[in-house]
């Protein structure tokens, strides 16, 4: 028994590892963490009875989970009402998550991933103190040379993909000088492509509304991209990942499959920093 559990657990030499949903695990824990993410959820301590019901478990066997947990810090009972909530080791796990999150590592798994489905170049920005940098790059099977999206380029707020994703999530007050920099240099060179504030304030809602951007014959002529956001557990926009290439080559419509891909891939990472999606009506 203790053999075939292992073969379970392991799989035979030569099989390769297991995909997480095939792997055998310990019933109990997943049951005890239901139990947690209810409260979690909650957002507020619950009553003994209301937390069973929730879960759909009975009261004694919800409260043997309860016991154990307040043994090891995960849950606190209140002693005025009897209520339990999170307790002072849940918060201590959480913030050792945080402290542990690099969107670096995590980024480069899915960015390798659309990047050989989409056969296009992948890049992952944040917010440096010049604005929108790139900080790593992946190539698809079907890229061109982009000299000019090297590793530590940073790029316009208004013109790429990158930059109007930070213009519609960050805070007006961090992006407002380069805005006026980048306004006041198109009017000096005489660049066909003008923007007014409106335009800017377009462009903000846009990213909004499909929770991602698009730019298109603006950083590179013949060149489109997209971009999508990656949040931390406060809701607050961290990095982005852009996929880019030539107009014709990559679906940018902001409903296609790519599209869609994409936001999927900066969720995932997302997820991983803590972050939980909202459904908005």
């Amino acid at each position: 028994m203790a053999r075939a559990s292992m073969k379970a657990e392991k799989g035979e030499k030569g099989d390769g590892p297991k995909p997480a949903s095939a792997r055998r695990g310990i019933q109990s824990i997943e049951v005890g963490f239901r139990i947690l993410d209810t409260i979690r959820h909650a957002g507020r301590p619950l009553p003994l009875k209301e937390l069973a019901d929730t879960c759909q478990m009975t009261v004694p066997n919800v409260h043997y989970y309860l016991v154990s947990f307040q043994k090891v810090g995960l849950v606190h009972q209140q002693v005025d009402t009897g209520y339990y909530g999170l307790g002072p080791y849940a918060l201590r796990l959480g913030l050792a998550a945080l402290e542990q999150f690099d969107v670096f590592t995590t980024a480069r798994p899915a960015m390798s991933e659309l990047a050989a489905i989409t056969g296009q170049t992948v890049f992952l920005g944040v917010w440096g103190n010049k604005g929108p940098t790139i900080v790593y790059r992946v190539e698809g099977s079907r890229s061109r040379p982009l000299l000019e999206l090297r590793v530590g380029s940073v790029l316009p707020l208004l013109s790429s993909a990158l930059g109007r994703n930070f213009l519609a999530h960050l805070p007006p007050a961090s992006t407002r000088d380069l805005v006026d920099q980048e306004l006041s240099s198109l009017r000096k060179s005489g660049d066909e492509k003008q923007y007014t504030m409106r335009d800017v304030e377009a462009m903000r809602q846009e990213v909004l509304t499909h929770h991602m951007s698009r730019c298109r014959d603006a950083l590179l002529p013949h060149f489109t991209s997209m971009s999508a956001p990656i949040f931390d557990m406060l809701g607050e926009m961290k990095a982005a990942i852009t996929v880019m290439g030539p107009v014709g080559s990559l679906d940018d419509d902001l409903g296609s499959e790519t599209a869609q891909l994409l936001i999927e891939k900066a969720q995932s990472i997302s997820e991983v920093a803590g972050w939980t999606k909202t459904v908005t009506p």
